[in-house]
């Protein structure tokens, strides 16, 4: 492999490569299943509740659900394509396709990790374009969008390189999906605002990453959120920076990777 700055950028696009083609190839069940699945809960909820619930910080309620919608589908997706892939390669015995190449655990790391963000946010965008149709969404700051969405596709993928390194077979990545990554995501606001909680389970939600990926979002389509709009980056920019290095050094050690 050719290299760059004694990085091996070929080798880190190519293994990017692979893991995007992992799931444009099957895209009925990667990109569209989720689509439908996230515009059920849309249905569910809106029919159900929709003209029940009062409005929140002055948003109709399927305003103020759906991109608490979309982050979801764009965090579950994310996680489960690094998962996925890491676990895939490891009960099939092929790992050692990944792990021989001339790569740093860093660039291991970086194109494994972009991957699964780029599937959250392939997802992300489709579940916005079908609920558009829906909901009248508002854009109101793109930027802050944007902002959240790579950083939470980000967090959620190098979680699933940490449980897909951790887990031995499928059922160790089932029980992170069921008992850690599926019950954060929908206790942290994805349904409501926090502020409908009691104060203890309030400051229990501040010490939850997830709860900042999903507000921030959320604010910039309805420009109202539950928490400083900074602090919530800084903790996805701190939350990211150490998944990155338990990463790379799960990578680096070869742990539960190398005999």
């Amino acid at each position: 492999m050719q290299q760059f700055n004694n990085r091996n950028w070929i080798g880190v696009w190519n293994l990017y490569l692979r893991e995007t083609r992992r799931f444009t190839k099957v895209y009925t069940q990667t990109i569209i299943a989720p689509v439908i699945t996230t515009l059920l809960f849309l249905a569910v909820f809106a029919l159900a509740l929709g003209t029940l619930r009062q409005d929140i910080a002055g948003v109709p309620f399927t305003e103020f659900l759906a991109p608490g919608l979309i982050i979801m589908a764009i965090a579950q997706n994310s996680f489960a394509n690094t998962s996925s892939s890491i676990v895939i390669s490891k009960v099939q015995g092929n790992i050692v396709d990944t792990l021989m190449p001339p790569f740093t655990a860093s660039e291991l790391t970086t194109a494994i990790a972009l991957g699964g963000a780029t599937r959250g946010l392939v997802v992300g965008l489709a579940v916005t374009i079908a609920m558009a149709i829906f909901v009248d969404l508002a854009f109101k700051n793109i930027f802050v969008i944007l902002f959240f969405a790579f950083m939470a596709s980000l967090m959620l993928s190098l979680i699933g390189v940490i449980g897909g390194i951790w887990a031995e077979k499928f059922d160790h990545i089932a029980a992170v999906t069921n008992f850690i990554v599926t019950p954060l995501a929908f206790l942290s606001g994805t349904f409501y605002s926090i502020e409908r909680l009691p104060q203890i389970a309030q400051k229990v939600a501040l010490f939850n990453p997830f709860f900042y990926m999903i507000d921030g979002f959320r604010s910039g389509f309805i420009n109202y959120s539950d928490s400083s709009i900074f602090v919530g980056s800084l903790v996805l920019g701190g939350s990211n920076l150490i998944l990155w290095t338990i990463c790379t050094w799960m990578f680096y050690s070869g742990y539960k990777l190398k005999p």
